[in-house]
């Protein structure tokens, strides 16, 4: 992350893991700025390193885990260096992480990170764990550094999850299903709307459940009063499960040109066995669908998923099920995740797990087929001139810039690179397609 302003006190965080969990990274900048810490990039001129930490899957603790020890590895230059582990890991393994990484000075959960510059200066034992469980939710008027671009936010509107799948873990992490109340959402939308952003990213474990927890899902409520907030120009809908989608939400998703066509719907499976142990709530017919109700509703939408390869007792016949389900459907967007079986899950405990090999080549295939149902998708795009939101100087070459469609989500979907014209970082400009590759688009800036 980039120097903010040079202070006494330097912060280095790295925010591992979802969305979600990087707003809670940007809430621990925000307090830690609010009280006269400076953030740098280098972790080695640092006063404290904090590693924001996943705990969701296997890969994403080893993850976690990887980076703390070379973070670890930096302190011992540095004696006087706090090294803070927040987040999921802590949450869910805070007895384990004391014991074995006694190198840590403060261990923070899911619900009192808010507080992490309140702990720093207080002069705790070694190892202090400040994890309870207190129903923590966001709130929009706490300092925020937003670290995703100058022109784009991810705004969380809800902790936890209603949903009790049998793969997942974050019910038991992140608790049940709180929802923010709709002015704080609003206020803080507008907030970022005064700081140049464009892009609103709405997130949340299901943003279609949002508001349940009061009643009825309150989603289209919250989306009336964001539409009419002055400067933003589009909001994207992040994880929505399908078996909410209803009728009038197609509707207004439809109508309303400040709304992405783009929605990110995880499925998981498409064999109808398999969703009933996973406690999905849906059927292969039920999906197909919804996704044909919105193609026909809402032309040109993109639609992203997420899919789940190797879960326990899963036969080839099954996996070829969910293979001819992704060719069918023609997802502009798909991840596919190998199961990972997670202690304290029921799916942890079912027999007939499947062979790692097995589940890496499932991986493989799903993907190997997506990037070219994904190539045959951007040559569509090749020869239309198209809005972008232009987010600058691309990493990839100083002689590119870089931004992205509002078909694509930021740091999970392509990138359109731009090889010619003037760019005006923080808006969007019409970018005219000259070339399409497996995953990304370039073109050049027209006037």
């Amino acid at each position: 992350m980039e120097v903010i302003t040079s202070q006494n006190r330097k912060v280095h965080l790295i925010s591992l893991g979802c969305a979600r969990n990087r707003v809670d990274s940007e809430v621990m900048l925000g307090s830690m700025l609010a009280d006269q810490w400076s953030v740098t990039d280098d972790a080695e001129e640092a006063d404290t390193i904090i590693v924001n930490t996943c705990g969701f899957i296997e890969a994403a603790k080893e993850e976690s885990v990887q980076t703390i020890l070379e973070a670890a590895e930096i302190k011992k230059t540095k004696p006087d260096m706090k090294l803070v582990v927040a987040g999921c890991l802590t949450q869910r393994y805070k007895k384990q992480l004391v014991e074995g990484l006694p190198e840590v000075d403060l261990f923070v959960g899911t619900d009192e990170f808010p507080q992490i510059s309140n702990f720093l200066s207080e002069n705790l034992p070694q190892g202090t764990v400040k994890a309870k469980r207190t129903h923590y939710l966001y709130d929009g008027s706490l300092p925020k550094k937003n670290t995703l671009s100058s022109s784009a936010a991810y705004v969380k509107v809800a902790e936890g999850c209603q949903h009790n799948c049998a793969f997942c873990i974050i019910p038991a992490i992140r608790g049940k299903l709180r929802s923010r109340p709709i002015p704080n959402v609003v206020q803080e939308v507008k907030n970022l709307a005064t700081q140049g952003v464009k892009e609103i990213n709405l997130i949340a474990q299901d943003l279609a459940a949002y508001g349940r927890d009061w009643g009825e899902s309150d989603l289209l409520s919250l989306l009336r009063q964001l539409v009419d907030i002055e400067g933003i120009e589009w909001i994207r809908l992040l994880y929505v499960y399908p078996e909410n989608i209803s009728e009038e939400f197609i509707e207004f998703f439809a109508a309303h040109p400040k709304i992405c066509k783009y929605l990110d719907i995880p499925v998981q499976h498409a064999s109808d066995e398999i969703l009933q142990k996973m406690n999905r709530g849906v059927t292969r017919d039920e999906l197909r669908l919804a996704f044909t109700r919105l193609r026909e509703r809402v032309p040109g939408i993109a639609i992203r998923t997420s899919v789940m390869v190797g879960f326990p007792g899963e036969t080839e016949e099954q996996f070829l099920e969910l293979k001819d389900f992704v060719e069918e459907m023609r997802f502009e967007h798909l991840g596919c995740f190998i199961y990972s079986q997670e202690e304290g899950t029921v799916a942890g405990r079912m027999p007939n797990q499947v062979p790692e090999e097995v589940k890496a080549r499932r991986q493989a295939e799903i993907m190997e087929l997506q990037k070219e149902l994904s190539r045959e998708n951007m040559q569509k795009f090749v020869g239309q001139t198209l809005p972008v939101l232009v987010k600058g100087l691309s990493e990839e070459s100083d002689l590119l810039a870089e931004g992205r469609l509002s078909i694509q989500a930021p740091e999970v979907d392509g990138v359109v690179y731009i090889n010619e014209g003037e760019f005006k970082p923080g808006t969007i400009q019409m970018v005219r397609i000259t070339e399409a590759h497996d995953y990304d688009l370039v073109g050049k800036i027209v006037d």
